[in-house]
């Protein structure tokens, strides 16, 4: 319960503190699991749902709502969003680093939309890498087998001085296909990737941290790609090309010991050919924040951010993303109030989240948390909050055409909607943790959740093109 986390309000404080379901999976359990990936890590947490899709690609889901692309859950690692706009959500299988880096996965279970905004809808999954401090010498690991063909990785810290931490590290592995009785194994798997970090303390006051990732790699896929000739429809077997790099810059500085500022940017790359199509995206982030006591028992926390995004696409016939090339502005605004109303006691927290999209304009969401401590090892919170996942370029830009049967000019078309509407959450959400021996943590939660303006998809008029029968599916709320 004396966990450290810093997901749920911006600042550092224990379990036990928090008004929020949150788990965190500590660098002790994945190095005892034996896990060789972050997906497989994630099993370890309670109310995470991790299904297996094929040998590089998994469906997660938090409090239902599991998919390939996890498009109601905001991830995260270090701070920077790896949550895509193009078909909302994230790209699991390029999620990397060296798992004997990474310091702890805190996994909020819930709406974070007030702290960490769109698409926190039912969860957000925080994955916190060690401070170069913590990561000196040498470092290697490697392995191999029937599946996991064969990986190793190579880290090295040092120092500069007395206040100038390092590192760099190297990873790589080659994964088998899975085994699919009756038809070729097309799905395996393989990617290299590096990157460093360094941790600089500015005097007494200030912290700087910049880091940084590069990766390569290909991933095999069986995929059905439809065409507007025959034959309509043929399965190829063919490689993904993924490749990315990002660079993020942090600074602190302790004004007192009840007042911080933090500025956050970041630059993230991203490339994926697929056999229908490619995307190659820019994205820019700024985030500051300022905590500051302003009563003795009030803490307020507000922030600015500002992000820029731009993705160029380009595909086969059959799917078009129109415009093909297209950039996206988000402006955000965060407050938040921390009010102690019993002193060791209840607390109450209240604040809101307020983002600008190019999608649906101006989007709130709120939060009410309260935390009461009876008595010592026991602890009761209760929460109100509105999230929403905002649209993506596919709910808005694509005509995706399928023919069913190769031999037939017959297609099914999905129909993005220039209306379509952010899905909204209002989550109610009770909790008590007990702590009655040292040995035994207990912690329960309760939800309730409406969700209003889902994504559905909604049956059109039959219609005829030019040597094909056109039936028509629309994407809506």
């Amino acid at each position: 319960m004396d966990i450290e986390v810093t997901s749920v309000a911006k600042k550092e404080q224990t379990v036990w503190e928090t008004a929020a379901a949150i788990y965190v999976i500590t660098q002790e359990e994945i190095r005892r699991s034996g896990v060789t990936n972050i997906p497989e890590a994630l099993r370890l947490a309670p109310g995470v749902t991790v299904s297996r899709i094929d040998a590089n690609s998994w469906a997660i889901g938090v409090r239902g709502f599991g998919s390939g692309l996890s498009r109601s859950v905001l991830v995260l690692i270090d701070g920077r969003s790896v949550y895509t706009p193009l078909f909302a959500g994230v790209y699991w299988e390029v999620q990397d680093t060296l798992l004997e880096d990474v310091d702890r996965i805190e996994v909020i279970r819930g709406p974070g939309g007030t702290i960490w905004g769109a698409n926190a809808v039912n969860g957000v999954i925080n994955i916190i890498t060690k401070p170069a401090t913590e990561t000196q010498g040498i470092l290697a690991t490697a392995g191999g087998g029937s599946e996991e063909k064969g990986f190793g990785g190579f880290r090295y810290g040092g120092k500069i001085g007395q206040e100038f931490s390092y590192r760099v590290y190297g990873k790589g592995f080659r994964r088998d296909a899975q085994f699919t009785p009756h038809l070729s194994d097309a799905d395996d798997w393989q990617m290299g990737q590096g990157g460093f970090r360094t941790d600089w303390n500015l005097g007494v006051h200030d912290k700087l941290t910049i880091q940084g990732d590069i990766y390569k790699g290909q991933s095999d896929q069986r995929i059905q790609v439809s065409s507007f000739s025959a034959p309509f429809s043929t399965i190829i077997e063919k490689e993904t090309d993924l490749s990315g790099a990002n660079l993020l810059g942090r600074w602190n500085r302790t004004l007192s010991e009840t007042s911080d500022l933090a500025l956050q940017v970041y630059y993230d790359r991203t490339f994926r050919r697929e056999p229908s199509f490619q995307e190659r995206r820019d994205t820019v982030d700024f985030d500051f924040q300022h905590r500051f006591r302003i009563i003795g028992r009030q803490e307020l926390i507000w922030g600015l951010g500002y992000r820029f995004t731009n993705g160029d696409t380009e595909s086969v016939p059959t799917l078009v993303i129109s415009p093909r090339n297209r950039a996206d502005n988000l402006f955000s605004a965060f407050i938040q109030d921390e009010i102690v109303l019993v002193e060791d006691r209840v607390r109450l927290t209240l604040g809101s989240k307020f983002e600008h999209n190019d999608y649906t304009g101006f989007e709130f969401q709120p939060s009410a948390r309260v935390l009461w401590t009876p008595a010592e090892r026991h602890s009761v919170w209760a929460s109100i909050s509105r999230a929403v996942r905002t649209p993506s370029r596919v709910d808005r830009d694509i005509a995706a055409s399928v023919a069913p049967n190769p031999a037939l000019p017959f297609f099914a078309r999905l129909l993005g909607n220039k209306d379509f509407d952010s899905e909204k959450v209002f989550a109610h959400e009770l909790g008590y943790r007990i702590q009655p021996t040292d040995r035994l943590f207990v912690d329960l939660a309760a939800f309730y959740n409406r969700y209003d303006d889902l994504f559905s998809v909604e049956t059109g008029t039959p219609f005829v093109e030019p040597g094909r029968l056109i039936f028509p599916f629309q994407f809506d709320n």
